[in-house]
């Protein structure tokens, strides 16, 4: 039995790091297959799907700048995805302070309204949306897509912000109201600057969120004016159909700007959705 147990216990290493293993090639296989792809020519595509590129060459790139409007899909998004940031964090920090901090009538039906909007399945609020919409002439347009995006982040953006702002002492505020100081001054004064971490954390995951989001944009849009860069996947499908290589260049121009920002950011997002979790 002892022996067992000790056999045990120097395999669970082993089986973790395995699993682990395994894990990490099912997650970054695939984006590796795609990188090396984008290097190599038709007939390397053709003789060896999974074989290595015969040199480095940036030809595909090129090709992917030169036969769609990629820059201008990138354009979009970066508009898109920093406006949406900006009014997303600037309307949910005041809303789930109020919301967090003061006793308000009907304070649970509103926390339990914005967390409802998780479970909403975009494709039920396609119909509304496009009318809602059209009434407005912001189809098409990248006013109409920041508003949406930034709406549909609110649930997230609200629960981040909301346990960062339970975790504050109450003691700060009553001080900064002996000094004088009003609920806006205090707001902007004490407890933003506290949340920094919590604030940054909405605004990254709200920018993936939106960096990433399809099916609006599909069914918003019509023209390269306001469409966005998980459309441009879609168009290179199209204008790439046997031009793998620089299908897959095109691939890998999308998706750098959000994997870059989460390498970079990860262990902040991570340790700030741990505190807030404890905290909250």
């Amino acid at each position: 039995m002892t022996k067992r147990k000790a056999t045990a216990r120097r395999l669970a290493p082993l089986l973790l790091y395995a699993a682990l293993i395994v894990i990490l090639l099912l997650s970054l296989g695939p984006i590796v297959w795609v990188f090396l792809g984008s290097f190599k020519t038709r007939g390397e595509i053709y003789a060896s799907a999974f074989g290595l590129p015969s040199r480095i060459s940036f030809g595909n790139y090129a090709a992917a700048f030169q036969m769609a409007p990629i820059g201008k899909f990138f354009w979009n998004s970066l508009v898109v995805c920093t406006l949406t940031t900006a009014l997303n964090v600037l309307v949910v920090a005041p809303f789930a302070y109020v919301l967090a901090r003061f006793h308000i009538g009907a304070k649970k039906l509103l926390v339990a309204a914005v967390a409802s909007v998780m479970l909403l399945p975009s494709q039920s609020l396609a119909v509304p949306i496009f009318t809602l919409l059209r009434s407005f002439h912001l189809l098409d347009t990248k006013t109409g897509l920041v508003l949406i995006y930034a709406a549909f982040g609110i649930p997230i953006s609200f629960f981040i912000l909301r346990s960062f702002f339970l975790s504050i002492p109450k003691s700060l505020e009553e001080a900064a109201g002996i000094d004088g100081a009003g609920f806006l001054v205090t707001f902007i004064s004490v407890i933003l600057p506290l949340s920094a971490p919590g604030l940054v954390t909405a605004a990254i995951l709200q920018f993936l969120s939106a960096w990433n989001e399809f099916f609006f944009a599909l069914v918003l849009t019509s023209g390269d004016q306001a469409r966005t860069v998980p459309i441009a996947l879609s168009y290179y499908l199209g204008t790439f159909s046997n031009n793998y290589p620089a299908l897959f260049a095109a691939v890998i121009l999308t998706i750098l700007p959000p994997i870059a920002i989460f390498v970079f950011s990860q262990e902040k997002v991570v340790e700030s959705l741990t505190a807030g979790a404890v905290k909250g």
